[in-house]
């Protein structure tokens, strides 16, 4: 008899509860700034709410289909990621904000291309590693490909400019190389080089070595490159051991910018305190716990880089977001999985996270 095929608990309770948390704290953390900017205090949660019921939409397909049908579809996946990352570069095709070119307008809702290169990378990587981890030892056979295909997503996403998601896919491509078996004298040859030429991405833009003087000393210009992480600090000190409640933040009131996106997490350690907090970063271990534990049990190679790339994806984004709200980190405009307000992040995050449940069903977990 067959065993019956069922996704892991841990792993799927801990993404709802995170997915929960979002949707009332983007609300908590935008209610005011809605009101003042649109009249309307409900406008993010709403698109947030049609974001998260569509992600949930793409976990449950994603559950139901075998994930071994991905490892067909990698050309395909790649081929749409990389016309996606040209085309949003193109107006008016890519819709500017900021300075930036990073979103697609598809009538009343807008998708960022990078972040389905992101799951795009995470499975031709799987693919890649799961036929060719013999040769891995040879550079140009093993670690040329993938390097490759990486550096080109990762120069797209960067003339953008998104130096934040840039880093993202190629900090991932470099950890699914090592943990494959990759030659670390031969990823460092490739990574040393690679420094100056993030020092040089610094150098040249004004707002990004601006980031990195607030990093190293904020209250050198309290006012400008220092005030959101003075006023994030500010949240969580606010926020004490058993914070404010609710609906209780002041650093929301137009003091802290960004507070339903990337830097949510201050606005969750003011209102739910130290402890609230705490709880979200253990939802999180939960996750990559469950995430590396199926990918170390997954039954065949595929599988087990599919789901050791989707948890390191969204692991590293988790990091670095709580990295930079709590200013170990210099700021970097990655939201934060399951709780930012954003739905191209949310969506894929859900999707991938779908993969990695189905996966789940087939390993001995």
């Amino acid at each position: 008899m067959p065993r019956k095929l069922r996704p892991d608990t841990w792993l799927f309770g801990a993404a709802i509860v995170l997915l929960s948390v979002g949707v009332v704290m983007v609300y908590s953390a935008s209610a005011i700034v809605a009101s003042e900017r649109f009249h309307d205090p409900y406008f993010f949660l709403k698109k947030q709410v049609f974001w998260a019921l569509l992600g949930a939409l793409c976990l449950w397909l994603a559950l139901r289909l075998d994930y071994r049908r991905l490892e067909g579809l990698v050309v395909p996946l790649l081929l749409v990621a990389g016309v996606l990352l040209v085309l949003v570069l193109v107006p008016p095709i890519g819709q500017a904000i900021n300075g930036t070119r990073r979103w697609i307008r598809l009538g009343p809702v807008s998708f960022q291309p990078a972040e389905l290169a992101k799951l795009a990378l995470v499975v031709y990587l799987a693919a890649f590693l799961a036929r060719r981890r013999d040769v891995l030892g040879d550079f140009r056979q093993g670690l040329l490909p993938p390097l490759a295909v990486a550096g080109v997503l990762a120069g797209l996403v960067l003339a953008q400019p998104d130096l934040g998601s840039c880093l993202t896919l190629v900090a991932l491509t470099f950890a699914l190389l090592y943990l494959a078996g990759g030659r670390v004298r031969h990823l460092a040859l490739v990574l040393a080089p690679a420094l100056p030429v993030l020092a040089l991405a610094i150098w040249v833009a004004p707002y990004r070595l601006r980031r990195i003087t607030a990093f190293l000393d904020p209250w050198s210009d309290p006012r400008g490159s220092g005030f959101q992480i003075i006023q994030s600090w500010l949240a969580f000190g606010n926020g004490g051991l058993l914070g404010q409640g609710i609906g209780g933040s002041r650093q929301k009131l137009f003091y802290l910018p960004e507070a339903h996106t990337d830097f949510i997490f201050a606005i969750v350690g003011e209102e739910l305190g130290l402890v609230g907090a705490l709880a979200i970063v253990g939802l999180f271990v939960v996750l990559a716990w469950r995430g590396l534990r199926i990918g170390l049990r997954a039954p065949e190679p595929f599988g087990a880089y599919l789901a050791l790339g989707i948890t390191v994806l969204i692991a590293t984004q988790t990091v670095v977001n709580l990295g930079v709200v709590t200013g170990l980190l210099p700021t970097k405009g990655l939201p934060l999985p399951f709780v930012s307000f954003g739905g191209s992040a949310l969506l894929v995050t859900m999707l991938a996270t779908g993969v990695l449940l189905n996966i789940s069903q087939h390993a001995n977990v």
